[in-house]
């Protein structure tokens, strides 16, 4: 756990640093780092869809995804934890909408990459925390950037990253007969094109309710050992 837990304190630090530096900021400049911030997502989905080498997995994943997602609404369940640290923060109903947003957009960005998925397993199949300490470093940056654009939500999300990435660290070797490189390769295929959603929405161009598709990501190992047999 203990790559999960720098991982954590980037983001804890990155964001507070954020939060100081947002105020040296105009909205006019904030919105165009927001869409730079899409940009930049929607290359980093692109370039992780590209390894997957299965469409019908992938087709398959997202449509199973979602129907499980869509009926467990996610997407609201996030949201409302948004919504609940805005009321202790005593937020007007701008500001919690933007808590909500930075909350579900920060913790989606740093839990959905190629770099989570293999060095949590890394992590927690060989010890190797190499993987995650490069990532540490990667959002602390971006949630400096995020903070700037999408506020204290950022912040918050540090919570998910500990609880999301934890599991996948201790679940590690439960899940090992299923992640096999081809498996692994499949996995962040789907995790990827969520992320193309994701920076859609960052950009302003749709409202994808990106978390209801969470589920798709652990559905594509379990149907990647299936076609296999």
């Amino acid at each position: 756990m203990f790559g999960v837990m720098i991982n954590t304190a980037a983001v804890l630090i990155g964001s507070g640093l954020g939060l100081l530096c947002k105020k040296g900021f105009s909205e006019r400049f904030i919105n165009a780092i927001l869409i730079g911030i899409g940009l930049c997502t929607m290359y980093l989905g692109i370039s992780g869809a590209l390894q997957g080498e299965n469409s019908l997995i992938l087709i398959l994943s997202i449509v199973l995804g979602t129907i499980i997602g869509t009926a467990l609404d996610i997407d609201k369940r996030i949201n409302s934890i948004g919504n609940l640290i805005s009321k202790h923060c005593n937020t007007n109903a701008r500001n919690t909408f933007s808590i909500a947003e930075g909350f579900v957009t920060a913790s989606l960005m740093f839990c959905i990459g190629s770099m989570t998925i293999v060095g949590c397993l890394n992590a927690g199949l060989t010890g190797d925390y190499k993987m995650l300490l490069t990532k540490s470093l990667l959002d602390f940056i971006s949630s400096i950037i995020l903070t700037v654009s999408l506020g204290v939500g950022v912040l918050c999300s540090s919570i998910f990253v500990l609880v999301f990435q934890g599991i996948l660290v201790l679940l590690a070797e439960a899940l090992q007969p299923f992640l096999t490189s081809g498996a692994i390769a499949e996995t962040i295929c789907t995790g990827s094109v969520v992320m193309i959603a994701l920076g859609l929405n960052i950009i302003g161009i749709t409202k994808i309710k990106t978390a209801n598709y969470l589920p798709s990501i652990i559905i594509t190992p379990i149907l990647y050992a299936l076609f296999v047999l």
